[in-house]
């Protein structure tokens, strides 16, 4: 290890076995007893134990709060305005709070703890947010890393959504991991099959959910979804759909494209799809996405591979997406026409494609995404 890292490292280390030392100490020296939260304004007001995380307190209540990240505090997206005094922000809130939301007193749901009665404002949105019993129906490997998995829902039945949203996976206790997970993923299902939900998982190494999906979980298995969450999805302009992803990345435009071409939606808009992967092992879908292209004019679909081997026989782009993005957007498609970018996979990839289209003339209004917490 580097010399300069170790005291950073070691102050970190401290400061967390700390957290945990004084979170340990509160929930066994303090009993709080009831408290009351009272949402907006008073339209819901819910007894509850007090001494845990709001966003876990309003889940036992069946009241979900989006949270890519299953509570963790690393994904920013709980967030709730709290009208009534709950002390001080904390470290783990501000990398992810603007100042102009401090001003509007939004904080993260996952990092504060209810231990009086509290207040709160919400999007009435997600009062109809559930919370689904689904059994494993079908599991099918993508690539040496990427599995496709049928969920069908149980209890309610079906669910409603919009193309590019994402459920919640209650992953529950296996092997040496003891207490339930949630991680968030983008649904590759359509609406129009609300009785299953489909999702694609990457195995992340020491990932505890996509550990479980790729190595604990079977056909029959029953498991929790709540959902749906999130804004991503596609807008009623005329603008160009300049869409880009990698991996599971692929999951929300999967469900875009089929939705769209089976209720022939957004007639006027044209769409571009750029999908980049390492080597040919990493493409999956190639078959169905350029026979698509061939059946739907308004398609086109660009794979790109940044290290083919020879042997691979690739014919298709060599290189970095980004590149391949900006050739595309200089010179094959068309700025005469408003165009509008939507991109899906890691934080590193979807804030080089923002410099790229904005490059490029796309309006930074215009770029809309989900990055993977």
């Amino acid at each position: 290890m580097h010399p300069i890292l170790v005291g950073p490292l070691a102050t970190a280390g401290f400061s967390a076995f700390l957290a945990l030392v004084i979170s340990l100490l509160d929930g066994k020296l303090n009993d709080y007893g009831t408290v009351n939260v009272t949402i907006n304004g008073g339209k819901k007001k819910l007894p509850v134990r007090g001494g845990s995380p709001l966003l876990g307190t309003l889940a036992g209540e069946e009241i979900f709060l989006p949270s890519a990240c299953g509570g963790r505090g690393s994904c920013g997206a709980c967030k709730c305005v709290v009208t009534s005094d709950v002390g001080p922000y904390l470290p783990t809130e501000t990398p992810y709070i603007s100042a102009e939301e401090v001003s509007r007193k939004i904080r993260l749901a996952c990092q504060i703890k209810v231990k009086k009665d509290i207040e709160i404002e919400i999007p009435e949105s997600l009062f109809s947010i559930k919370r689904f019993e689904a059994s494993v129906g079908r599991v099918r490997d993508l690539t040496y890393d990427i599995k496709e998995v049928r969920f069908d829902l149980r209890n309610p039945s079906s669910i409603d959504f919009m193309p590019g949203q994402y459920v919640q996976l209650a992953v529950p206790k296996y092997g040496d991991i003891t207490e339930s997970v949630q991680r968030a993923y983008s649904m590759s299902s359509v609406p129009g099959d609300p009785g299953n939900v489909e999702l694609l998982v990457r195995l992340v190494p020491g990932g505890i959910a996509t550990t479980w999906v790729h190595k604990f979980m079977k056909t029959g298995d029953v498991v929790q979804l709540i959902g749906p969450f999130g804004d991503f999805q596609v807008h009623d302009t005329p603008s160009t759909m300049v869409c880009v992803a990698g991996g599971s990345g692929m999951a929300p435009f999967k469900s875009m494209f089929n939705d769209m071409r089976a209720r022939d939606s957004f007639p006027g808009k044209e769409i571009w799809f750029f999908f980049g992967a390492r080597s040919t092992r990493d493409m999956f879908y190639l078959d169905e996405l350029r026979k698509l292209e061939k059946e739907w004019p308004r398609f086109h679909f660009v794979p790109a591979l940044s290290e083919p081997k020879p042997e691979e026989g690739w014919n298709g782009e060599i290189g970095l997406i980004t590149n391949v993005l900006d050739s595309h957007l200089s010179a094959k498609i068309s700025a005469g026409k408003p165009r509008e970018g939507y991109l899906c996979g890691s934080p590193g990839m979807i804030d080089a494609c923002i410099k790229v289209m904005t490059k490029n003339g796309i309006d930074p209004r215009d770029i809309f995404y989900d990055k993977f917490a």
